[in-house]
């Protein structure tokens, strides 16, 4: 089986995850590594890598000051084959920082489980402290957060807009209830590879049933030609939406997004 055929699932999977919590570093000449740092809870992952990647690599642990705790326990991944690591710099994870750099790959590959490997590095699973089901992603690539919206629309009919946030100019992309419901079913799938804690989680957000005392969801109303031509012709957001029937806010972010394009 070629090294990270992105069509099987669990090398998809396994290339998420280093895309978005790997680093891959070039040294002098053919030298360099392929780094993953994580909490040591979650060794079992990176054990699992260990096992797949048919080079030779290393498991190592350590304790360190951070800046949430005195004595953080980590374990480390390490490989250093220069034909691995040209396949991975091939197919998308670059050399040095990349954060706002990576990208899906340009090769046919499993999506769902690409996906999941993204979320379990950078995003989260589980219930707020309400007990509303959610599931996340915080990236800081353009390109990563706009295939996760689409990805959602095309497969699960989740219509989801995103951009960046004023503090760290980070998309943080939130489903909640429902729709957090049905990403988290659908990318934590039985027998899929993935963080042990976060599929616990997904198990926990597939069980919630909305509370008869909360509201329904509303039903989202798309925007057809006719209303986008009152809309343009209006002179003021308030007209608008009085027309239309229509949120002010809601007349404001459309008429702002069909006079960018």
């Amino acid at each position: 089986m070629t090294f990270m055929d992105l069509e099987v699932p669990h090398w998809a999977y396994m290339f998420g995850f280093l895309q978005a919590d790997g680093h891959l570093m070039a040294g002098s000449g053919q030298k360099g590594r392929l780094q993953v740092e994580i909490s040591y809870r979650d060794i079992d992952l990176l054990r699992t890598f260990q096992e797949l990647c048919p080079y030779r690599s290393s498991l190592s642990e350590r304790t360190r000051t951070t800046n949430f705790s005195e004595e953080h326990r980590s374990a480390i991944w390490r490989m250093y084959s220069l034909e691995g690591r040209t396949r991975l710099l091939e197919l998308g994870i670059p050399c040095g920082k990349k954060s706002t750099r990576i990208a899906p790959p340009r090769v046919p590959f499993s999506r769902r489980d690409y996906l999941r490997g993204i979320i379990d590095a950078d995003g989260a699973v589980g219930c707020t402290a309400e007990g509303l089901p959610f599931a996340s992603l915080a990236t800081t690539s353009t390109a990563i957060a706009t295939y996760l919206c689409r990805y959602t629309k095309l497969t699960l009919g989740i219509h989801k807009l995103t951009s960046r946030n004023t503090r760290d100019h980070a998309y943080n992309i939130m489903y909640m209830r429902e729709i957090g419901v049905s990403l988290a079913d659908h990318l934590y799938y039985p027998g899929c590879l993935a963080l042990e804690r976060k599929r616990s989680a997904a198990e926990r957000v597939a069980t919630w049933v909305r509370p008869a005392h909360m509201s329904p969801p509303r039903q989202r109303r798309s925007w057809t030609q006719w209303e986008d031509q009152i809309l343009l012709a209006a002179p003021s957001h308030h007209e608008a939406a009085e027309q239309l029937g229509r949120s002010e806010k809601s007349c404001q972010l459309r008429r702002i997004r069909l006079r960018r394009k």
